[in-house]
């Protein structure tokens, strides 16, 4: 149980003998450790190899162990899953291992690939077939072993996850670095609570929320929240509270800027002055008014379930030609990301309203033309 995949060995380790790797001799290793931590002192040379094949043919008559060969290490059932449940898992880590390039589940995912090479074998040729895959594929590196093997290494926060990840699930206050920002250019130490990392159409980002300071701080109330691009972090990730501010304010904090995300549109969370007056309910959302034109009519109605705010009507104009009035209330703080997303449809949308979109969307436009004549 303490110990999956004990007597797992490469293909070609030998002992110190000369002789194959045998899988029970670290088996009986660990079992010996463990009981010594618990207060148990077995005699010399116990529990034999011989015991520990009775041991493991008595856990197969009891059907904890499958009567097959553990070739890659033993280890009981599936866990807190069944197989089935197991299957589903395992596609989820395969696919975020391959596509989105996570660091730390592919090593994970490797690990339990080999051990369970043995459900293959044993008649489950479909076990790690990719049924469910999440394709979209970050355009950054993100794995140090991988950037270290082509001598690209760039010296991000990759580097750093495991600390990272302590930080994010007890709370802990550390310090980060950012040296690239290519919006407003704000480079230098922060230091903010770690809330979630998470994966985002290119990129794995980093959602935090900001240390109180002296000139900001109002004790009843939550502070800064924002997000960025891991890789815009250098491999700096120092803990000022080892002690940490716990589960349940690092949930408060996670909950509320998952709801800031939720009215919005994107990730982008606002500035500091503009997101606690959201916060605060003192910021007015405005209407948008976006007509889509055919084909790109077909792909807006089949995203019924795209925002909470969205309304979607089908129209025909005086002329009898038809489109798709596409309305949504949204915080000046998404107008941007909103805006990048009706650009995909170039010539087959077209802003009406508020009038200053109407007006950056003609430029835009009239911009590409312009580009083309020349």
């Amino acid at each position: 149980i303490h110990h999956p995949g004990v007597g797992s060995s490469e293909p070609s380790e030998h002992t110190s003998n000369g002789s194959y790797h045998n899988a029970l001799e670290p088996l009986q290793t660990k079992v010996r450790q463990f009981a010594q931590s618990v207060g148990i002192l077995f005699p010399d040379n116990y529990p034999s190899i011989g015991t520990l094949r009775k041991d493991l043919e008595t856990l197969r008559d009891y059907g904890i162990l499958d009567r097959r060969m553990y070739r890659w290490g033993y280890y009981l059932g599936t866990g807190a899953m069944s197989r089935e449940e197991l299957k589903v898992a395992f596609n989820a880590l395969q696919s975020q291992a391959k596509y989105q390039g996570d660091p730390q589940i592919r090593k994970i995912y490797k690990t339990l690939e080999k051990r369970l090479r043995g459900l293959e074998l044993d008649g489950n040729a479909d076990f790690s077939y990719p049924v469910r895959a999440y394709l979209n594929r970050p355009i950054i590196h993100t794995d140090p072993e991988e950037m270290q093997a082509k001598g690209n290494n760039r010296h991000t926060l990759f580097h750093c996850l495991d600390t990272l990840e302590e930080a994010i699930a007890t709370g802990q206050l550390v310090e980060l670095y950012r040296f690239r920002e290519p919006y407003q250019n704000r480079i230098g130490y922060l230091k903010v609570y770690p809330l979630q990392l998470f994966y985002h159409d290119i990129a794995w980002y980093l959602l935090y929320e900001e240390a109180s300071t002296p000139d900001l701080y109002q004790p009843d109330e939550i502070q800064h929240l924002e997000v960025e691009r891991l890789d815009r972090l250098k491999d700096h990730c120092r803990i000022i509270q080892p002690q940490g501010r716990g589960k349940d304010a690092q949930l408060e904090s996670l909950d509320l800027a998952q709801k800031l995300m939720k009215m919005g549109w994107g990730i982008y969370l606002g500035k500091p002055e503009n997101q606690q007056k959201e916060r605060k309910n003192q910021v007015s959302f405005e209407w948008i008014i976006v007509h889509f034109f055919p084909p790109s009519t077909h792909f807006i109605l089949e995203g019924e379930c795209r925002h909470d705010n969205q309304k979607v009507k089908e129209k025909t104009d005086k002329h009898g030609n038809y489109y798709i009035e596409y309305r949504i209330k949204l915080p000046r703080r998404s107008f941007p990301e909103f805006c990048r997303w009706v650009y995909r449809h170039l010539d087959n949308a077209q802003f009406t309203s508020p009038p200053d979109l109407v007006e950056k969307h003609r430029q835009a436009l009239q911009l590409a033309v312009n580009r083309y004549n020349q």
